[in-house]
Formats: structure tokens, sequence, C-alpha cells
């Protein structure tokens, strides 16, 4: 199984998927990690990615979806997947793939990003990324002005109705 948590940057894509992954005796990925080296000083200068960008990112990612698959392992991936054709991308119509979407009042997304530091992704590109946001119709969505911990439990029971 994989398990795509996703949303703007502020959500909380890396926090709850690593403890996700931990509730799941799961492996994680983190989706950045995949980004060209021209993404990320693209978006250090303040630069919203464009599609363009993005493709080739989203088919290594989309590889390594069908890798893990394949291999019969669990792995929380964090990555955006802003856009519907993104997750088109990702999920590539493949059984065991599921969307978790973190969602959050932009004060609160704004707020966390003001205290978050070492990150490339300045808080300046938020406005883009909500903009950008194409709200999935079939995921799992979970509001993020919980504690992680209810975030977690709230994810758990949601995929354990999935059934996988």
């Amino acid at each position: 199984m994989v398990v795509i948590v996703m949303g703007v940057s502020g959500v909380g894509k890396t926090t709850v998927g690593l403890l996700l992954a931990k509730a799941l005796d799961a492996e994680f990925a983190e989706g950045d990690s995949y980004h060209p080296k021209a993404n990320v000083e693209k978006m250090r200068r303040g630069v919203p990615l464009d599609d363009q960008d993005r493709r080739p990112w989203l088919e290594t990612i989309s590889a390594e979806i069908g890798r893990w698959l394949a291999e019969k392992r669990t792995v929380v991936l964090a990555c955006s997947a802003l856009k519907e054709a993104y997750r088109d991308i990702l999920v590539a119509g493949r059984a065991g793939v599921h969307v978790v979407h973190l969602v959050g009042e932009e004060a609160l997304l704004r707020s966390r990003l003001a205290q978050r530091r070492g990150h490339y992704m300045p808080s300046s590109l938020l406005s883009s990324q909500l903009a950008t946001l194409e709200s999935p119709k079939n995921a799992i969505t979970i509001d993020v002005s919980g504690t992680p911990e209810a975030i977690i439990e709230q994810i758990r029971a949601a995929l354990g109705r999935l059934g996988d």
C-alpha cells in the first residue's frame, strides 16, 4: 500500500507522514527529495513551479510508487500533488494507492510557515499553491487544526474503512 499525504505547504505533510509511517509500520518517502536541482533552485528564488517543471518530478515519483507496489512495500509519501492531473500521474489507477488530503485555514498555515527554518520553500509561495490546489474528489480529507496524534488516528480509521 502507498499512502500519498498531500496538500499545500505548511499543512504538515512531512510531520504527519512520518508519524503515519510509524503508526502503520511503513516506510516514509519525502516527495520533495525527488525534485531536480533546477526545481529546488527555482522555488528557493520564490518562483512557483509550472506543470512543465513538475512533470519529470511526478513521473519519477510515479515510477517509485510502481516499484514499491511491485515489491509489496507499505510506503507513506509526502507530496504536494496539488492538481488532479498530478494525482492522476501518481495514482495511475493503481489499487493500493490512497490519497490523504491535509487541509487547514490559511492563517494557521502562514503561522506554521513563519516558524519553519531551513526549508527551501519560502512562505511567499503559499498563495500560489492555494491558487493551484484542486481539492481531490476521492481522498481522505483531514483538517490539520488538531493534534498530530488525532490526525493520525483519523487517517488510520479512514484507511481501515478502505480495507487495504
